[in-house]
């Protein structure tokens, strides 16, 4: 398996999309509709993101699987499977806040292989390689090695499903007043990413996808991080707990209280 040629089609594909994404941030919202609940949008822009990532996807790794936050997809018959979240943060997308990203992974039967989570508007790209480390921009990047919770900055996102709000409400709150503070973007994948790279000593979030997660794992595990899953409250949505080795017990065991 070339790792490297994953790679390079994991960020070629995350940048392509990223710009597409990037020329009409800003403008008129079309194609706007709801998923899960009344708030949790999707636009044409995610559409057609996913749009380019399949076909390029498609004509360089045509044996390859693709599962995709759309539901644009196919079965592998490689063994490789892409899943790829288009666009990650669309609420902030649409009401123009610059917080949002392209994420790119591709697994085998052993874990990840390769991913990429493309920041378009400060032109940054996270990526790895299992066994091969975490870069920012072609720059090595490490987890913080912070292990006082009580300087910790954590990252963390909710639900669209009210259900699952009141009880992160609860966590939050709990876990509010045991750090140095939280902070809730709205991108997982960016999240992730930031965590990989230090900017947060840790993030944890139940109720999550596969998309969500994919390359953000891969970077954090590869940058020296450590992850837990992470039940939801309600439904099989996996969530995780993800920080340096050293922060870890201790954010895992303040979440789970």
């Amino acid at each position: 398996m070339d790792q490297r040629s994953l790679l390079d089609t994991a960020t070629a594909g995350a940048r392509a999309a990223g710009g597409l994404l990037l020329e009409r941030f800003g403008g008129p919202a079309e194609g706007v509709s709801t998923k899960s609940t009344p708030t949790d949008l999707v636009s044409d822009a995610d559409r057609d993101s996913e749009s380019l990532l399949i076909d390029l996807i498609a004509r360089s790794r045509p044996d390859d699987g693709v599962l995709s936050e759309e539901g644009g997809g196919r079965e592998s018959s490689s063994g490789l499977r892409w899943v790829i979240d288009p666009l990650d943060g669309t609420v902030n997308y649409l009401f123009g806040i610059p917080q949002w990203c392209v994420s790119v992974a591709v697994e085998d039967d052993e874990g990840w292989v390769a991913g990429a989570v493309f920041d378009p508007n400060r032109d940054e790209m996270f990526s790895a390689t299992r066994g091969g480390g975490a870069h920012l921009n072609d720059e090595r990047i490490s987890v913080s090695d912070r292990a006082d919770l009580a300087t910790a900055l954590i990252g963390t996102g909710f639900s669209y499903d009210v259900r699952v709000r009141e009880v992160q409400a609860q966590v939050a709150a709990r876990t509010l007043t045991r750090v140095r503070d939280i902070r809730r973007a709205g991108s997982a994948a960016l999240d992730l990413a930031w965590v990989a790279c230090g900017r947060l000593d840790g993030m944890y979030e139940a109720d999550m996808n596969a998309w969500d997660r994919a390359a953000g794992e891969l970077l954090i595990t590869e940058a020296g991080g450590v992850i837990s899953p992470l039940a939801p409250p309600f439904g099989d949505s996996q969530g995780l707990v993800a920080s340096g080795p050293r922060l870890h017990d201790g954010l895992r065991a303040l979440v789970l209280e």
